[in-house]
């Protein structure tokens, strides 16, 4: 609308001020497009008091309005006028359809008093007037809203307080009373109505009044006629998808929270309900056993319909037209149902779609009260058609589900949650296998139960359950048998790939079209789920068979994926690639296991899985890839098959590995970490920079410079790892790889945490915040280590315990999310760290207790910095002496040094000078900036003197394995 006077003056793209211009507006909105003249505008402006010059007034009121709201006003040698169509005035709009019954769309114009804020006695009249058309209106909305089964006395209550004489809301008010059996409190109304009406006005009440008052007198109502069948179980999970399918059709939500206590448990559905007006023809689509009927029946019988709820059931059927007319009993559907307002429940209509198409599009279009709930497998396809998904159940009315039904079983038995969420995992969340399922744990334990999930296709149910619902192989034979030859076919070969595929990938494997998906998800066979076509568990094991061929071009299509994937990875695709693949995880592990070539596939899948830190997948990939091709690597796969010996065996990079640029062998070295790094780790991955310094590809330049710094700080003499690292990270922003630049920024703060320079640390900790956030989310376990964690570490190290706090608070809530347990370790050490620093080492040592006694594999620099914490808060001598023996063997010589830094605190001060210079020189440095070894070095200092002390860090940097030295003194 352009123009707005049911409520306060609105003018489309202007903003009016001034009362009087408003007035002018809104008077000549009264009387669009036709001319008002002079002398009429003067008198409703000036209404008694004319200005001393009234036509200079009026034409310079008529400007400012006219610079106000530009366009609108034209002049006429008499007068002026409204230059708009009278439709672009809402008041007029509300008029026309207020007057062809449309009182939904009517009442949404309307925006509070209608002609707002003008109170010139021009106005009077009109405001009266659409008032009382509004009133009208909203007596017809609410009338029709009671028809549909609408709960309205609420509303009614509120206007018959309001409008304390109006009989027609009284008289609606008495009818919904009624409807809801409230009958005592109806005449009540009539009473309370009726003395008013004589005191007031001294009349009898009238037509429409005394007609609900004689309803509210019968004895008894009849019932609503239906044929629908009585409830034998209680009905769980869908409540949600109930409250939708009524709202559609009465077109409100107000009764919303009472439609859910009409079934057990939640829906998953809220986010899709959506209060729609006008609907007359609902199809519940889903997979079978879903329980479209249940849900079509439960929500049929939440509506009061006065002409009847009628359940058609076509699976037994011949045809739609001849199960109508016996469950109506009539040969002429049209003249029986013409002049009524039914609701028709047409169930299982999949086995007769085209005629259950075209009979309910003539039966909707000849009889104008009928309404129509259809379940079927696919949609009728008809006009006027509105869906709603079936889907199967989330998991936790699933499992509430399933424990109903188990109790009725057997009632002495209820299932632990755990493998009751597990049974209805494995099974999809479909209810009838759920029921299937749970009608077995009458003659077994749950356990076995769990052992059989894989026959679920023979699950049996009741003896009198329809054949086609006995078993879910059953089920799903009825929806087989209604596909045609090449819809099978395609279905068979969906069935290899795993987490669902996109069309290209359906299109290049399996050869099926567009046209033949969409039927398949017509007829609930898969689902699209975003851009993938995914397939139920139970589906799948009904269809899958021996396609050796389709599982060969399976397995072609992903390799082809992963080696297409691989180079993006290097560039600014990479956030874009990684996702791909982590969605493509299923099928790409599907490919492996079923490829003829196994290391073609694991090949560029080694390069992802370690940037995702995902070892453990590398390992046992590796293994079995070797287990398939022997030893000897097929002709071509001579990387592929080198990486797996180093990753499975520990083995020294073959010729290949040390020759090649490919990601996975420049980060070879962490492939097989946990049986430690190759031997001469740092010299070959400084050759292997020194040999790419003038590689044609700025990636593989930077990537080998990464790695040589990173292999330097951790293994090497530590010094000059960041002369590596800090060139790395220019060449890794210029390439867009996220990853990297991240673990440059990882590397180079710890490096400068190795200096005690913990200021520097956190702040180049801080800068890749954005990265990986964009990359897995601050709280996963990405890279080296928790993002959180580390932040948490160096503010508490910089003396911010407040923001350590709040950080650490984060990154153990997202421990727990992740269920890792070496993660949540990771967080209580330093939960226990921050707990000593601010001065509660009872607390710390619980901690540290706690997360020393986790059975878990953590690496022994781990073990040994939770002990050296636990020797700063307890007794300390057990806890040096393992943190020393775990680090007698230990490559990490930073790691080492902090060890010994620590254990130095517990010792005399010679032999403290002593291990701080052992720490110095494993650390590559001269001296240390962190305040905690500086008032070490201190105290001995001062008491040995500085002669004394520097010959003790002389001695100490001289020992050759410092650790067994401090374990051999007392």
């Amino acid at each position: 609308m352009r123009i707005g006077i049911l409520g306060p003056l609105q003018i489309a793209g202007a903003a009016v001020g001034g009362a009087r211009v408003r007035a002018l507006l809104v008077r000549l909105a009264l009387d669009p497009g036709r001319v008002v003249t002079n002398d009429r505008l003067i008198d409703d402006l000036w209404p008694g008091e004319p200005p001393e010059h009234p036509m200079a007034a009026l034409q310079s009121l008529v400007s400012r309005a006219r610079r106000e709201a530009p366009g609108l006003i034209s002049s006429h040698p008499s007068g002026y006028l409204l230059d708009v169509p009278a439709d672009e005035v809402d008041a007029q709009a509300f008029e026309r359809l207020a007057r062809t019954g449309d009182a939904h769309a009517a009442l949404a114009l309307w925006r509070g008093p209608a002609l707002g804020g003008i109170d010139l006695p021009f106005a009077l009249a009109p405001a009266a007037r659409l008032e009382e058309l509004r009133l009208a209106a909203l007596v017809g909305r609410i009338a029709a809203d009671l028809a549909a089964g609408g709960d309205v006395v609420a509303e009614l209550e509120e206007l018959v307080a309001e409008h304390r004489l109006r009989e027609p809301f009284h008289a609606l008010l008495m009818r919904a009373m009624v409807a809801d059996g409230r009958r005592g409190q109806a005449l009540e109304v009539f009473e309370r109505i009726r003395a008013r009406l004589a005191d007031e006005l001294g009349v009898d009440p009238g037509a429409e009044l005394r007609e609900a008052h004689l309803a509210a007198l019968r004895d008894e109502e009849p019932e609503p006629r239906s044929n629908l069948p009585a409830r034998l179980t209680s009905f769980v999970g869908r409540s949600d998808d109930v409250a939708r399918i009524r709202t559609l059709f009465v077109g409100r939500g107000d009764d919303l929270a009472r439609i859910r206590t009409l079934s057990v448990g939640r829906g998953d559905d809220a986010a899709r309900i959506r209060p729609l007006t006008g609907a007359r023809l609902i199809t519940l689509v889903g997979p079978g056993g879903a329980g479209k009927t249940r849900l079509a029946v439960e929500a049929a019988a939440t509506l009061r319909v006065p002409d009847g709820v009628w359940l058609v059931e076509l699976a037994p059927a011949a045809g739609v037209r001849v199960a109508l007319e016996a469950v109506f009993k009539t040969s002429d559907l049209v003249r029986t149902l013409r002049g009524t307002s039914p609701v028709i429940v047409l169930d299982n209509c999949e086995h007769l779609i085209d005629e259950a198409a075209r009979v309910a599009q003539w039966l909707l279009g000849e009889v104008a009260g009928l309404r129509i709930i259809a379940t079927s497998r696919e949609p009728l396809n008809i006009p006027g058609e509105t869906l709603h998904p079936v889907l199967p159940l989330a998991e936790e009315p699933a499992v509430e589900l399933l424990r109903d039904r188990a109790a009725a079983a057997r009632p002495d038995l209820s299932p632990d949650p755990a493998e009751a969420a597990r049974i209805c995992r494995e099974l999809d969340g479909i209810p009838l296998a759920i029921e299937l399922a749970a009608a077995r744990l009458r003659t077994m334990p749950v356990s076995m139960l769990v052992e059989q999930l894989g026959d679920r296709l023979g699950f049996r149910g009741s003896r009198t359950s329809e054949p086609r619902h006995r078993t879910l192989r059953a089920v799903i034979d009825w929806s087989w048998d209604l596909l045609s030859r090449e819809e099978r076919e395609l279905l068979r070969g969906l069935s290899v790939f795993s987490g669902g595929a996109t069309a290209e990938a359906i299109g290049r494997v399996c050869g099926g079209d567009l046209d033949l998906l969409s039927a398949l998800v017509d007829k609930s066979l898969i689902a699209l789920s975003g851009d993938r076509y995914t397939m139920l568990e139970t589906i799948r094991q009904y269809v899958t068979g021996d396609l050796p061929e389709i599982r060969q071009a399976h397995a072609r299509y992903y390799a082809e994926l992963a080696e297409a994937a691989e180079p993006h990875l290097r560039t600014g695709e990479q956030v874009k690639w990684l996702a791909v693949l982590d969605a493509e995880q299923g099928n790409l592990d599907a490919a492996f296991r079923h490829s003829d070539d196994p290391l073609r596939i694991i090949l560029p899948r080694l390069w992802p899985w370690i940037m995702r830190g995902r070892r453990h997948e590398v390992i046992a990939n590796a293994a079995t890839a070797l287990r398939r091709v022997g030893d000897v690597p097929p002709e071509g796969r001579e990387l592929a098959h080198g990486l797996c010996m180093m990753a499975t065996m520990g083995a020294e990079p073959s010729r290949a590995v040390r020759e090649s640029d490919h990601p996975a062998a420049l980060h070879s070295w962490a492939m097989g970490i946990a049986m430690g790094p190759p031997r001469d780790v740092v010299a070959l991955t400084e050759a292997s920079a020194q040999r790419l310094r003038e590689h044609p590809d700025a990636w593989t330049r930077s990537t080998a410079l990464l790695v040589a710094g990173i292999v330097r700080f951790e293994y090497g003499a530590v010094h000059g790892a960041e002369a590596l690292l800090e060139p790395a990270l220019d060449g890794l922003r210029g390439t867009g790889d996220r990853w990297g630049q991240w673990t440059a920024y990882f590397w180079l703060s710890l490096a400068a945490e190795n200096r005690g320079d913990f200021a520097r640390a956190l702040a180049l900790a801080k800068e890749p915040e954005p990265i990986a956030t964009e990359l897995a989310g601050l709280g996963a376990p990405l890279g080296p280590m928790m993002f959180l964690l580390r932040l948490s570490q160096l503010m508490m190290r910089t003396g911010d315990h407040a923001g350590a706090a709040t950080t650490l608070e984060r990154a153990w809530q997202a421990a727990l999310r992740s269920e890792d347990e070496l993660t949540i370790a990771r967080v209580t050490h330093a939960r226990a760290e921050l707990a000593r620093r601010s001065g509660d080492p009872g607390a710390a040592a619980r901690l540290l207790r706690g997360a020393l006694a986790m059975d878990i594999d953590a690496p022994p620099q781990f073990r040994a910095f939770m002990n050296i914490e636990l020797a700063r808060v307890s007794e300390p001598a057990e806890p040096s002496r393992r943190a020393l023996e775990l680090m007698a063997t230990c490559e990490d010589r930073t790691a080492r040094a902090t060890v010994l830094e620590g254990v130095a605190e517990h010792r005399d001060p010679l032999m403290a000078a002593e291990l701080l210079g052992a720490a110095r020189v494993l650390r590559g440095i001269t001296e240390s900036a962190d305040p905690f070894v500086v008032a070490l070095a201190g105290r001995c200092r001062a008491a040995l003197g500085a002669e004394r002390y520097a010959d003790a860090l002389v001695r100490g940097a001289a020992i050759p394995n410092p650790e067994r030295y401090a374990l051999s003194s007392p």
